[in-house]
C-alpha cells in the first residue's frame, strides 16, 4: 500500500511518516495544506491518503470532495483531532472513507490501514456508534433528512442494509444469514 499525509504539522507528518516506514507502509509524499495535496495527488496517484481537516488555504473536507470528484478510487481517511459530529458526518458527505482521531496508538493506526485494504472502514472507537445513533435516530427534521439523503448516496443498497439491521440490533452472525453472507473469522498477528 503506498499512502500520501496531508497534514499542517511538519513534525507530526515526519513522525507519522517513519511510523508508517516502520510498519513497511510506503510513503509517497506529503503535503502541508489542501491545495497543495490536490496538485501532489494528480502527480503521485497514491492508493490512500491521510488527511487532517483543520488547514490553512484549504481544509481538508474541501480537498477530500475535490480529489474524490477526480480521483474516485482514492482512499481518503480523514486523521484529526476534531470528534465534532458535523465533521465526522461532513467527511463521510464529502467522500471520506475512514475517520480517525490523532489519539489513536500507533497499532491501532496500523491495524485500521490494514483493515482498510481488506474492505473495512476505518474508524475511532466511539464513532461507530455516533453514525449508528444518527441514522436509528426516528426524527426527521430537515439536517437529518439531508444526511440519509448523502448516506443514501454514499453507501450501497447492501451497506444500507447492514446498517439498518446493526441499528435493530443483530448480530453480524444474524445479519450473514439474513443476507446469505457467509462470516469469516480474521485474525492479524504480530511477529
Amino acid at each position: 500500500m503506498n499512502v500520501f499525509l496531508v497534514d499542517d504539522h511538519p513534525i507530526f507528518l515526519d513522525g507519522l511518516k517513519t511510523l508508517l516506514a516502520v510498519r513497511n507502509i510506503d510513503v509517497i509524499g506529503m503535503a502541508y495544506d489542501g491545495c497543495e495535496a490536490i496538485t501532489k495527488v494528480r502527480e503521485l496517484h497514491p492508493e490512500v491518503i491521510l488527511m487532517d481537516i483543520s488547514m490553512p488555504n484549504m481544509d481538508g473536507l474541501t480537498a477530500t470532495r475535490m480529489i474524490k470528484a477526480e480521483f474516485p478510487d482514492i482512499k481518503i481517511i480523514m486523521l484529526t483531532m476534531s470528534e465534532t459530529d458535523d465533521d465526522l458526518f461532513e467527511a463521510i458527505q464529502s467522500g471520506a472513507c475512514g475517520y480517525l482521531l490523532k489519539t489513536e496508538d500507533t497499532e491501532t493506526l496500523y491495524e485500521r490501514l490494514m483493515g482498510l485494504m481488506q474492505g473495512e472502514a476505518p474508524l475511532s472507537k466511539g464513532l461507530t456508534l455516533k453514525i449508528l445513533n444518527e441514522f436509528s435516530n426516528p426524527k426527521k427534521d430537515a439536517k437529518s433528512t439531508v444526511q440519509m439523503n448523502a448516506a443514501n448516496d454514499f453507501l450501497t443498497h447492501r451497506q444500507i442494509q447492514v446498517l439498518t439491521m446493526v441499528t435493530q440490533g443483530l448480530t453480524y452472525k444474524e445479519i450473514g444469514q439474513k443476507l446469505f453472507l457467509s462470516v469469516a473469522n480474521n485474525q492479524i498477528s504480530h511477529g
